[in-house]
Parts: C-alpha cells; structure tokens; sequence
C-alpha cells in the first residue's frame, strides 16, 4: 500500500431550515501524510438525479489533453480536435468505452460516444506521454475540488436524499485500476464524515512507456 492517503473530511449537509435555501453537500479532501489540501478530485454523489447527456471536447494542444480530465454524463459525446501541427493516435482500453481514432489532424470525422458509466483513460500512440481522463458517471451530482481541497454540491430543490448516501471520489493519483474509490456515508448526521484511501506518490517523468502505451504497443 501507499504510504500516503486522502482523507475526505466534512461531508455535511446543510439543512434547508423553513426558507427555500439551496441545500449543498460539501466535501474537503486532503493528503493526510503532508496534511495539505488535494485540488482535481473529482466528487460523485452516485444517489443524484440522472445527469443528461451533452456535448464535450478534449483537444490535444502542445501534446496535451486539454483538458486531461472531463466529468460527463453517460450517454455523452466527446470531440477530439487536433489543435497541434503533428498528428494524433487517440485511443483507449477501457472496460467502459473501447475505441481508437487513427492518426489524424483537425477534427475526427464524428465525436465518440460514451455508453457506459465508468473511467475511460484515453491516450496517444505517438506521444507516449500523453494522458488524459473521461469520468462517465449516471448522477448529475458532482464536483471537483478547488485549490483548498473543497468541493461543494448543488441539491436540486425539493430532494430527498436516503439514508446512506453513496459517494465516488476519483483522482488520478489513486492506485485502483479505475482510479475511483467508493464510500457510503450517512445523511443523517451532520457530523464530518472521515473516508481514508491510498493515493499512490507522484509520478515523475522519465520517458518510459506507462502501462496504456505499452498494452498498445504490445498488440
């Protein structure tokens, strides 16, 4: 196991009182070994209304995903433009949405549809460092944390939340193939809720082929 976790601190939702306020769900996670705020986490309250399908892209810029992680509903599309002078070879393996857009420059001929819930990480087969992510979720509940670590939650109005809630927190450092780990947490209490979890160390770039690029390769 890691040797650093990301502790999930103050899951709590504020009462609605006898007014029409917003009710929210507010979450902070932070790396309890350096004890500092971890910003990019995506936060998934799975027990939301259906989110509904829309329109996204990740381009690739400066041989980079741009941005090298979206949020999506399940039934989306994503556009992949090519905004740099070189050619691209996107493609992914995941159990979510297997697919591959061969080399190409511009814009693809039609964005990608995404079916399935679940992450899909996405690569290049020219630029082996290339990396980005596709969060395919079913809940319109989501957000991601700021640079304090802190993500806050819209509830629609007039929800009912059950009892146990069910939140996903993904985040790209997490040692789970999906890079997901999953909690339940109780929404009868206004207490913070604590979710420990193993965030693997910082990658460091050494130009060797990641797991993606080599499964490619080895085709």
């Amino acid at each position: 196991m890691s040797r650093n976790r990301i502790v999930l601190l103050c899951l709590a939702l504020a009462p609605s009182g006898l007014t029409a306020e917003p009710r929210t769900l507010s979450v902070r996670v932070i790396d309890s070994l350096r004890n500092e705020p971890v910003a990019d986490a995506t936060v998934v309250i799975n027990d939301g209304p259906a989110a509904a399908p829309s329109s996204f892209e990740m381009a690739q810029k400066d041989r980079q995903f741009r941005p090298d992680s979206l949020v999506i509903a399940r039934g989306s599309e994503v556009n992949f433009p090519n905004l740099d002078n070189t050619q691209h070879h996107v493609y992914s393996f995941a159990a979510a949405k297997t697919f591959e857009l061969e080399l190409f420059s511009g814009q693809p001929d039609a964005p990608v549809v995404f079916e399935k819930a679940g992450v899909v990480e996405v690569g290049c087969n020219i630029h082996d460092r290339m990396q980005g992510f596709i969060i395919v979720t079913e809940s319109s509940l989501t957000a991601r944390t700021d640079d304090s670590g802190l993500a806050t939650v819209s509830l629609p109005s007039g929800s009912v939340l059950p009892n146990e809630l069910s939140v996903s927190i993904w985040h790209p450092r997490l040692t789970d193939d999906n890079r997901t780990a999953h909690f339940t947490v109780s929404s009868l209490t206004s207490a913070p809720a604590e979710l420990a979890l193993d965030l693997a160390p910082a990658s460091r770039q050494n130009g060797r082929l990641d797991g993606l690029q080599k499964r490619f390769r080895d085709l």
